[in-house]
């Protein structure tokens, strides 16, 4: 297998549109779920490659519905194309990648939870890009949780990053904030939240994202880098 250092993995996915990325070898996946760790999915996977995007700040001020719901589908396929690309450049280079979905889930019945064949926010905070908040939203110093996730599994044993610090304090803001009562226990109720803030606005006859109070309303949505617009 051709030789190649995280320095060099990092330029490539930054010359391809990403603005955050980090690095995880597979030892940090030790938590992961039944059948959802990385060597679950890509048996000689070594590493995995967390990067993120940033989700317009501005969609948060609007009182329509419409351009975060936009601009959070237009992402998902911006951020799939950005990791496929990358396999295809790595296996130019003589590293074998693959791909994981940015937003798809399947059902786990042992737990009860949809799941991302390997967990984006998971894989991001192993990776070092930041850390789960309260709200079960990753925060990262640059960017906050205006953040969307994409994560490529690699043969290559690449160096990890550091973890990152938590940003969240524990202030319970964004369990107030919860229309739906979704952060009342100790992880996120998917099904309350999902059903509250996603599917069909009768009056206006289309599919829309309805909350995201959560987010607003986090003290570190923006990070602790970025001075905000």
């Amino acid at each position: 297998m051709t030789k190649i250092d995280s320095r060099e993995v990092k330029a490539l996915m930054y010359a391809l549109g990403a603005e955050l990325c980090g690095i995880a070898g597979v030892d940090r996946f030790g938590d992961a779920p039944e059948g959802y760790h990385p060597n679950d999915v890509m048996p000689s996977c070594r590493s995995v490659v967390s990067f993120a995007c940033r989700l317009p700040v501005g969609t948060l001020r609007c009182v329509s519905h419409a351009p975060y719901t936009r601009a959070r589908n237009s992402i998902t396929p911006h951020m799939d194309s950005i990791a496929l690309r990358f396999c295809m450049e790595m296996e130019r280079r003589g590293v074998a990648c693959a791909p994981v979905p940015t937003n798809e889930s399947e059902w786990d019945e042992r737990t009860g939870r949809w799941r991302s064949v390997v967990s984006q926010k998971h894989a991001a905070q192993a990776a070092g890009l930041g850390a789960i908040g309260r709200h079960s939203l990753l925060i990262t110093p640059q960017l906050g949780s205006m953040v969307w996730l994409g994560m490529v599994l690699c043969e290559a044993e690449l160096e990890s990053d550091p973890l990152q610090p938590s940003l969240c304090t524990g202030c319970n803001l964004c369990v107030s904030a919860c229309p739906a009562h979704a952060l009342d226990g100790p992880q996120l109720a998917q099904d309350k939240c999902w059903s509250f803030a996603f599917g069909d606005d009768e009056e206006k006859k289309t599919w829309r994202i309805g909350c995201h109070r959560c987010r607003d309303i986090c003290p570190f949505n923006l990070g602790s880098l970025n001075r905000g617009i």
